[in-house]
């Protein structure tokens, strides 16, 4: 009989179906932030001209944004470890949205600073717990899970610059008041995900089901694989740093092409990152994460290292394949990363998109003042040979399929 009801309080724990409404929930919550976050680097060229600002005070006010929403979500996330904070998700979403509001008004450079600090804060209570709801809703299937999640954000920053270009370059930034709306509909949302996220705490918390263990012996063995992934998250997100808040003025500057046809271009780079984001999770659940990250970063070289060189024409393709390849990889690397800490969902996520913020921010500032005293298109030469530290994937060892849970 105890066998039985140890047995009974294990599937209990454990959900039976993936609970496509709630990842749906999650993903859709994630579309709309990352759509409100992506229309800070879609409104640079705006922000230049009008407050007459350089390369490196453009490269600022992301690492601004970037470190507000990095720093914290570590943090966030070994706090709600211990202690989950369902309704979090709603307040963090708060936060966005009266950054949202000060951004489109802002009269000087100093309170475009602070309310670009206001959506990194959001920002960093939203990724951690709401990719821990991920985790919980996915039946086991964690890179899918992943990748629905992380799919809703790359289609909202791809949505950024093409509602950018249609909206507020042509009304101005006050407009960005009127996605203040995204900002209130995410809070709906995720006050409902909120719910089912208190109600599955207090399913499990009545199972009592041990958690795993040696997890601190396991976790000591883990520290190498994990240096490794920070290389590659550091080649990832400062490559794409230089696409994100520079391939506008680029393209503008080598082929004189207008404002809106430049945020077409990166709304093909970011419709890549989409799919590629999408493909990741389920191939790595099938053929194991490593395969994934190792040909995404390496295998997206050679088109990066031939986008300096390329045609207008040329150029789309090209940055549509980078952020295919390039993309796939983060799913692939947020599960492993997790399999190797079992029990520390919410501070593994909150590292890993913390780290994608943080990188991303300290590479828009370096690569701000790069391109004001070497010229954009020696940004783009320079940025073209990081794919090349993929290489690196190949010290990953292959990790052993565990039972591990929250």
């Amino acid at each position: 009989m105890a066998q039985q009801a140890a047995t009974g309080s294990v599937a209990a724990a454990r959900p039976e179906r993936i609970a496509l409404k709630v990842l749906a929930a999650v993903g859709i919550s994630h579309f709309l932030n990352d759509l409100i976050q992506s229309l800070i680097p879609a409104i640079y060229p705006l922000l230049k001209t009008g407050f007459q600002l350089s390369f490196t005070q453009i490269g600022l006010i992301t690492l601004t944004f970037q470190m507000s929403a990095s720093l914290l979500q570590p943090l966030v996330g070994l706090y709600s470890d211990r202690y989950p904070q369902p309704y979090s998700l709603t307040w963090g979403m708060g936060c966005t949205l009266i950054g949202l509001i000060a951004l489109a008004f802002a009269p000087h450079y100093g309170l475009l600073l602070l309310s670009v600090a206001m959506i990194g804060v959001g920002s960093s209570v939203f990724h951690p717990e709401s990719s821990r709801v991920a985790r919980m809703a996915s039946a086991g299937h964690y890179g899918l899970a992943q990748s629905i999640f992380q799919l809703g954000g790359n289609g909202g920053t791809s949505a950024g610059p093409l509602l950018a270009a249609l909206i507020i370059i042509p009304y101005g930034r006050s407009s960005l008041a009127w996605f203040s709306l995204i900002a209130f509909l995410a809070m709906v949302i995720l006050w409902q995900v909120g719910g089912w996220y208190a109600r599955k705490l207090r399913e499990i918390q009545r199972s009592k089901v041990a958690g795993p263990t040696g997890g601190a012996q396991y976790r000591s063995s883990a520290i190498w694989p994990l240096l490794v992934l920070l290389v590659l998250m550091f080649s990832k997100f400062f490559y794409t740093s230089s696409i994100n808040s520079y391939l506008t003025f680029y393209l503008m500057h080598k082929f004189q092409v207008s404002m809106q046809t430049a945020q077409l271009h990166l709304f093909v780079f970011f419709f890549g990152l989409a799919v590629g984001t999408m493909l990741g999770g389920p191939i790595g659940d099938r053929i194991g994460r490593k395969p994934v990250i190792w040909w995404s970063i390496f295998g997206a070289a050679p088109f990066t290292l031939a986008l300096p060189y390329a045609s207008l024409f040329w150029s789309g393709p090209l940055t549509f394949v980078i952020g295919l390849l390039i993309a796939s990889a983060f799913p692939a690397m947020v599960v492993y990363a997790q399999e190797l800490f079992p029990g520390k969902v919410g501070m593994i996520a909150g590292l890993f998109f913390g780290l994608s913020f943080g990188l991303g921010g300290v590479g828009a500032a370096l690569l701000g003042w790069f391109a004001d005293v070497y010229g954009i298109d020696v940004v783009y030469q320079f940025c073209s040979c990081l794919p090349l530290l993929g290489l690196v994937a190949v010290l990953l060892p292959n990790p052993k399929r565990r039972v591990a849970e929250e």
